[in-house]
């Protein structure tokens, strides 16, 4: 059976939980170390044969009990009347009767059941052949004596259960999670793909205007030129097509609705209507917004769009107080800063599952960037500097 990583290693599961049926030998056991002590007595005493053929007959019940765990049970118990009517204690009996009363109910048989034969049996012995002989105290003594055989053998049972309920409930929760993680990084793997889509599509219409552009200002007399220039928009056309194609599957093969998948890539124009987004539903930010003057490379505008729009979502849902926004262009570069307050205070890397941070790293060094996260004091942090012509193509 398949068990939980702590499980497998052995170093905090007791040794009787994964070794029930070392509890059934133990118990056995004691019932044949009473069963042989009660027949080394009787050949001490020189006792009769009933009273020997009494032990006898308990000692099968107690082998009996080890197939059929209620016949044996029944054997067992009502040799207290044969011992007792014989004018002999009966405690050892009772003790061999008891452990195997423990270890029925704690194969799983019911404990009300066996406990009521047992105690039946002990009470029955007492009060009839044994004419009440001991008093009140042995009667009281028989009848609880079955009652935690009995309630012993359920409890150690139920307990058992109740820890590999847990230790499967802690398997689902691991599993759940890995399923979870992997569900969230190819959720933001296939938004990516849609993005860079958009970008590559763009760019290649935009390729096909300029042939075309140049084609037109071609001279009568440059016919290959002008047979390769229409080969190339052709080939294009090629492109945008198998592209918007592809980029349609993409973004119908997940759960957004049709207007929210073919709504156009993000850019940095869009980081003012993404901040006003999140103010709309009660996130407080401040912003502070230096976009570059100079041309952004397509794909980095979408990178920082996102890199905003993941941070600001983690800042909704595990932080509070002020959020702030940081995005500037510098010296060919576009640096990105979103922080905000813990809700709680930190221990460690903070709370959370912390899956979107997996998408986000990967969208930033796709386009040659460097994403770094930390969460000291008290505060979370987002970091993300790139270049503005992206990754460079090697």
């Amino acid at each position: 059976m398949a068990t939980a990583l702590h499980v497998d290693e052995g170093s905090t599961v007791p040794l009787w939980i994964r070794r029930p049926d070392l509890v059934n030998l133990t118990a056995y056991a004691v019932a044949a170390l009473a069963f042989t002590g009660q027949l080394v007595a009787l050949l001490l005493r020189g006792s009769g044969w009933p009273t020997t053929l009494s032990v006898l007959l308990a000692g099968g019940g107690v082998a009996l009990s080890w197939w059929r765990p209620w016949t044996g049970l029944v054997v067992t118990s009502a040799t207290a009347f044969a011992v007792t009517a014989v004018g002999h204690d009966p405690l050892s009996l009772w003790m061999m009767a008891v452990l195997v009363l423990f270890s029925v109910t704690f194969r799983g048989k019911q404990p009300l059941i066996g406990t009521a034969v047992v105690a039946a049996s002990f009470l029955g012995a007492f009060m009839t052949v044994g004419g009440f002989r001991g008093g009140a105290v042995v009667g009281v003594a028989a009848l609880f004596t079955a009652i935690a055989g009995g309630a012993t053998g359920a409890a150690l049972r139920i307990y058992r259960e109740h820890w590999w309920t847990l230790e499967e409930r802690a398997r689902s929760a691991i599993a759940t999670r890995e399923s979870e993680a992997t569900r969230r990084v190819t959720e933001e793997r296939l938004r990516i793909a849609r993005d860079l889509h958009d970008v590559m599509g763009h760019q290649v219409a935009m390729l096909s205007v300029h042939l075309g552009v140049a084609e037109i200002g071609l001279p009568e007399d440059a016919e290959p030129s002008r047979q390769a220039l229409v080969a190339a928009r052709a080939n294009a056309r090629t492109v945008v097509v198998e592209t918007q194609r592809i980029l349609s599957l993409l973004r119908r093969g997940d759960d957004s609705p049709d207007d929210e998948a073919l709504r156009p890539a993000p850019a940095l124009s869009g980081l003012e209507t993404l901040i006003a987004s999140f103010g709309s539903i009660g996130l407080d930010v401040r912003r502070s917004l230096d976009l570059p003057a100079e041309p952004v490379e397509s794909s980095v505008g979408v990178t920082v769009y996102r890199v905003v729009q993941e941070a600001l979502t983690n800042a909704h849902r595990h932080g509070a107080g002020t959020a702030t926004v940081e995005v500037r262009g510098h010296d060919g570069r576009i640096s990105v800063v979103v922080e905000n307050p813990n809700a709680r205070p930190s221990s460690g890397s903070g709370s959370g599952s912390r899956l979107g941070l997996v998408g986000m790293r990967e969208r930033v060094e796709s386009s040659g960037g460097h994403l770094t996260v930390d969460n000291a004091d008290g505060h979370f942090r987002v970091r993300a500097d790139l270049s503005l012509t992206g990754a460079a193509v090697r």
